[in-house]
């Protein structure tokens, strides 16, 4: 049977992952709101001025057609809606969105209902790239959410010793939908203590060493 038109598939995503393959093509990986995570290959995105050149750089954010082939999909043609460009231009904070990808692909899984992560992500970046919020602020958020997310938070410990405050601010995020997440700032003694508590959370959950945090705290 030859490939109908039935093989095309519109899914909305983001770019997490970008790799060259071969001379012109790239490899990337979607977190989508209908497949959970794939992988896809752009065939010639790679050579200047092709239109898949620049929906395929991480952090796009869109409407990706993609045909689907025996083993794997290819995309056909992207319809970016937010390309987080304020976000690349800005060291640090493109450093930070980089971690938040890689959980992302630490967490996400194919044909998983990954809704939750997906709107996570997509809200972070937004608060990134604001200069609302501190990048410190966004990267506990991000971290304590998606540990949240993923069912692997294991609640305030009272050795935790934290102030107040702070454990309000942990019980809001744990109970906010990410859609409304990103409302609220805190005093930099509720951020100091929200910082020691998501490390030691995270040391506990990643069984992995992410590229982007190396780096980012050497130049944070």
């Amino acid at each position: 049977m030859g490939a109908g038109m039935q093989d095309f598939v519109i899914l909305t995503g983001i770019v997490i992952k970008s790799e060259p393959i071969g001379e012109y093509d790239r490899r990337v990986v979607l977190l989508t709101k209908e497949r959970g995570k794939i992988s896809a290959f752009a065939k010639g995105s790679r050579r200047p001025g092709n239109r898949l050149m620049a929906p395929t750089n991480p952090f796009s954010f869109g409407q990706f057609r993609l045909f689907a082939g025996r083993s794997s999909y290819n995309i056909s043609e992207a319809e970016i809606s937010n390309y987080f460009g304020n976000l690349r231009a800005d060291f640090i904070g493109a450093y930070c969105g980089m971690y938040f990808l890689e959980i992302c692909d630490y967490y996400t899984r194919e044909n998983n209902d990954e809704t939750g992560m997906l709107k996570l992500l997509y809200q972070s970046l937004r608060a990134l790239a604001s200069d609302r919020f501190e990048n410190q602020l966004v990267r506990c958020v991000f971290e304590l959410k998606a540990i949240m997310i993923n069912g692997e938070f294991p609640g305030i410990d009272s050795s935790a010793a934290l102030g107040e405050s702070t454990a309000y601010t942990i019980t809001y995020i744990m109970n906010t939908p990410p859609e409304r997440l990103f409302s609220f700032d805190v005093k930099p003694q509720v951020l100091g203590e929200l910082k020691g508590f998501c490390r030691k959370i995270c040391k506990r959950t990643f069984d992995k060493d992410f590229k982007s945090l190396e780096i980012l705290e050497n130049l944070e």
